[in-house]
């Protein structure tokens, strides 16, 4: 027999799933931040958590526990929404949940079932951060964060990162290819599939770093070519997005969600770290790079692009915001999908010619204090002139 308590509690996922979303008060011209997040544990099916057997679960006891849905994939196939998740379950262990919308903004609705990747890795113990290419081969690629063991050394929280490489034509059935080796880096997070073939080979920007926490001589995001998608391998990392002394990007990079082609360049929104005396503070920023050479910064907007804002401050990693997945339409409407803190997931609309906009337009950092100064006020003196001041 069903548990009476299931209902009441799927009554709650339903009213979420069904609330309307709207645009908030936030301005800033570029982008439109939303009232409410899109995804977040609430929204989880309860079948998911509960064994839902009266019999066997007689006070209704949460079996299984979601913590935190973040870090999302996103992509759109035949007009709908869908987003790759990443949940983490009580037991600190990530895995994947698709959810489809008909809006974009709201509405998403879990499948009935998670994804259970092909068992590959024996070794493999967490997986998250998915990133959804529509690759020009005709395949949809999913390239995610593959955590094991670091058994070279005596400590229990140290870890190896490798990027993990999936491919499907429906979110359905997913092949598991062979996790990406980068000859000249001994880990790799954050990595982005590009969509086009560069040069005939298959592009990747990735993150060069020397263990599982610290980017080390990586220097920023990279940028690399192979041959083969099934067996992957990059020989040559080119450092395209660069870390730099004093700015949003001064303790570490990496890609965010798969770049917009645009008549201008390939637009990038990736994140951005820097410490605090809070701790490390992560933001989203954007970048163009060149269309005939994927690998070199065309335009670099000075600052932060999205900062965490009020109560998307608060989780369970606070002060971070983070993106691996972003819609861009045909029509030019861009849905850029954001987790807030390790805990939720939020959108941001805008429009393709917006972020050219702002990409090319928006002043690069000069990197010291009194051009920064200058800078501003050569805005504020044409701006007082037409004003009549």
């Amino acid at each position: 027999m069903i548990h009476p308590k299931y209902y009441e509690e799927k009554a709650k996922v339903d009213a979420l799933t069904l609330r309307v979303n709207e645009k908030s008060n936030f301005y800033n011209g570029i982008f439109d931040r939303y009232k409410y997040p899109v995804l977040t544990r609430e929204m989880i099916p309860v079948h998911w958590k509960y064994d839902i057997d009266a019999d066997t679960n007689p006070y209704f006891m949460e079996r299984l526990g979601v913590n935190a849905v973040m870090n999302s994939g996103a992509i759109e196939l035949n007009g709908k929404f869908y987003l790759v998740a990443r949940i983490e379950g009580n037991d600190r262990k990530s895995f994947f949940g698709v959810a489809e919308s008909d809006t974009g903004i709201d509405g998403f609705k879990f499948w009935d079932k998670p994804i259970l990747l092909p068992d590959t890795c024996p070794e493999e113990t967490n997986v998250y951060d998915m990133r959804l290419t529509k690759h020009e081969d005709g395949w949809i690629y999913g390239v995610f964060c593959s955590e094991s063991k670091d058994t070279s050394v005596n400590d229990l929280s140290a870890a190896v990162a490798a990027a993990g490489i999936v491919r499907t034509k429906d979110l359905k059935t997913w092949e598991r290819l062979d996790n990406l080796k980068t000859l000249n880096s001994p880990q790799q997070r954050n990595v982005v599939l590009h969509p086009e073939f560069v040069n005939g080979k298959y592009a990747f920007y990735t993150r060069p770093m020397d263990d599982f926490i610290d980017t080390g001589s990586g220097g920023g995001i990279g940028f690399g070519l192979c041959d083969d998608i099934e067996h992957a391998v990059i020989d040559e990392e080119i450092i395209t997005s660069q870390r730099k002394y004093h700015t949003i990007t001064e303790v570490k990079n990496g890609a965010g969600a798969v770049p917009i082609k645009t008549d201008r360049g390939w637009i990038h929104v990736a994140h951005g770290v820097r410490n605090t005396a809070a701790g490390l503070r992560y933001v989203l920023y954007v970048f163009a790079t060149a269309l005939d050479d994927p690998s070199k910064v065309i335009a670099e907007p000075s600052g932060f692009f999205l900062a965490p804002l009020g109560e998307e401050r608060v989780g369970d990693v606070s002060n971070v915001v983070f993106t691996n997945g972003l819609i861009a339409r045909e029509n030019g409407d861009v849905f850029i999908y954001y987790a807030s803190s390790d805990t939720r997931m939020h959108v941001a609309t805008t429009t393709v010619e917006k972020l050219v906009d702002y990409c090319f337009n928006t002043p690069k950092d000069p990197l010291r204090s009194v051009d920064c100064v200058k800078q501003r006020i050569e805005l504020i003196d044409k701006n007082l002139e037409l004003l009549n001041y």
